[in-house]
């Protein structure tokens, strides 16, 4: 009766400690999306792909930048080999959970070579793992030069 009542209690606890392994902590999504961003400022082809789902999405600055991980390797791959990519810097970042907490959506301030960029984007839990399953950078434009902004466009 003894063992039983201990199993009992030894597979409860184990079912609590598996559900709760999906709940994150932010700072694991901070921790790999930082890590992302440096591995682009590294020129790290390979840390900075593999934090992707296969499937992933990347939205770029521009209207015709929509790309499959596949068509985004190929852009970045020749930037990456000549040593240097970009540099992102986050200073503002907002993560939230699904409430199973195996999706993660976030939005992030930039510092960036074309000012303060905003980026949003979706993550996904993968076997343990979260991947960066879309992402999508756009500048950010000040409301009292929008005007001058469309006048360039």
């Amino acid at each position: 009766m003894l063992k039983q009542i201990s199993f009992i209690i030894l597979l409860t606890f184990s079912l609590v400690a598996c559900r709760n392994k999906t709940i994150t902590e932010p700072k694991e999504i901070h921790t790999l999306l930082d890590n992302w961003h440096l591995a682009a400022t590294n020129a790290n082809l390979d840390a900075y792909f593999s934090a992707m789902d296969d499937n992933a999405i990347y939205i770029g600055t521009d209207a015709s930048e929509r790309w499959t991980k596949t068509e985004f390797f190929s852009f970045c791959e020749p930037y990456f080999k000549k040593g240097k990519a970009w540099d992102f810097k986050a200073f503002d970042r907002k993560i939230y959970f699904s409430e199973d907490g195996k999706t993660a959506w976030f939005n992030e301030l930039l510092n960036t070579w074309m000012g303060v960029c905003r980026a949003s984007g979706v993550l996904s839990l993968k076997d343990g793992n979260w991947k960066i399953s879309h992402y999508q950078l756009s500048i950010t434009i000040k409301n009292e030069k929008m005007k001058q902004f469309l006048e360039i466009q």
